[in-house]
């Protein structure tokens, strides 16, 4: 995916700028070409020669030095990709102004090539009004954003701002060549609560957004393939290039899943009710003056996973499935994989902010292992999801 790649790496003025010299380590490790430019404020935190001895290519600095030898056009013309990394608060707002007052921003403004960005700066700055309409201005003209993280910061405050980790950034980077991975692939993926109907008004639920099976869907189409997206009750917009099947009860989410089959590969995301009251009244139960509450007698709902796992005329080749836990998190996934017959069970700590959050920290529970993934954006889980689904149906 990588090999003969081109990418331009923009570094600028942050203390987490040393995290780079390992990012372009795995990206010439993972076959790519990579081009530094070091901007002022990169220069105070990294030097010119290490990032030459670690890219094996000559560092380009001053806009008027290229000008002098190879001109900033080419430079703009020459990568497949540009990624800034760190984006500082400053060339964020550069490029979001269209301003050109340094080698590296005119590149930016010159260059036709997509953009990714991993931003790094002080909570307070990305926090700023000013910035994040930045960061809204970037994401509606398409570039990509990767981070912040949360967590300790070099001064002592701690919250969003800390540069991804080099592994986050370059995952991020093979999903934008990824494009067309799936092509001609089919894919099913369930998202969001089911809703059981306790009378006319009122229903079990849960506190799932669908923000995670959305993204996962969303991924997938980005990589060329035909997805059908079953969504119970969310008030998330359709993602682009998807067809969504809207549904409210466990019943209605197999139904709509079954008739979607035949699929190379099936994301069980959602976050279905296993229980379902076993009758519903057609008028809404009263509340009576000194009686007692009513009784409400739950039946268990269908088992979409496991009937998917062992669907015999049209099981998909890739079965994946979800765990949400509290506890005993990979240990509870390993026994669910088994028992539902999936191939790989996507698990997660739920006890915290994750349902309805905008992170999610996983792990990958497969046949031959288990892959412990750090806490990242959902939309980057689902973008390494949807990469590792396009690798296993090569």
């Amino acid at each position: 995916m990588m090999h003969g790649r081109k990418v331009l790496l923009i570094l600028s003025g942050s203390v987490a700028a040393y995290k780079s010299l390992e990012l372009i380590r795995l990206l010439r490790k993972a076959g790519a070409e990579v081009m530094p430019v070091l901007t002022a404020g990169g220069a105070r935190f990294v030097t010119k020669e290490a990032l030459a001895g670690i890219s094996g290519q000559r560092v380009h600095e001053d806009l008027w030095a290229a000008e002098a030898e190879i001109g900033h056009i080419r430079l703009a013309r020459w990568p497949d990709l540009v990624v800034v990394a760190p984006a500082s608060a400053n060339i964020l707002a550069k490029m979001a102004q269209g301003l050109a007052d340094d080698l590296a921003s005119t590149i930016l403004l010159a260059t036709r090539a997509p953009v990714l960005a991993a931003p790094a700066m002080n909570p307070a700055m990305w926090m700023h009004p000013a910035t994040r309409a930045n960061v809204a201005t970037l994401a509606a003209r398409g570039i990509v954003l990767v981070g912040p993280e949360e967590g300790p910061m070099a001064e002592p405050e701690s919250g969003p701002g800390r540069l991804a980790e080099p592994a986050t950034i370059l995952a991020a980077i093979e999903s934008r060549f990824a494009t067309g991975l799936l092509a001609g692939r089919h894919v099913i993926v369930t998202a969001g609560p089911t809703h059981e109907s306790i009378d006319p008004v009122r229903y079990i639920a849960n506190r799932s957004s669908g923000r995670q099976g959305y993204a996962i869907a969303a991924a997938l189409a980005a990589l060329g393939a035909r997805v059908t997206l079953v969504s119970g009750p969310t008030a998330l917009p359709d993602p682009a290039g998807v067809t969504v099947k809207r549904i409210e009860s466990a019943r209605e989410m197999l139904a709509a899943v079954e008739a979607a089959l035949p699929a190379d590969a099936a994301i069980f995301n959602a976050a279905v009710a296993d229980f379902r009251p076993d009758s519903v009244p057609t008028q809404k139960i009263k509340k009576e003056p000194g009686a007692p509450p009513p009784e409400i007698h739950l039946a268990l709902n269908p088992d979409i996973l496991a009937t998917i796992a062992h669907h015999a005329t049209a099981r998909p080749r890739l079965v994946v499935g979800f765990a949400a836990e509290t506890e005993k998190v990979v240990e509870h996934a390993q026994a669910k994989r088994a028992r539902k017959g999936c191939d790989w069970i996507v698990a997660n700590d739920v006890s915290g902010d994750v349902m309805g959050g905008a992170e999610n920290a996983v792990h990958l529970v497969t046949a031959t292992g288990v892959e412990d993934w750090p806490r990242l954006p959902k939309d980057e889980v689902a973008r390494r999801l949807a990469t590792r689904i396009a690798e296993a149906l090569a």
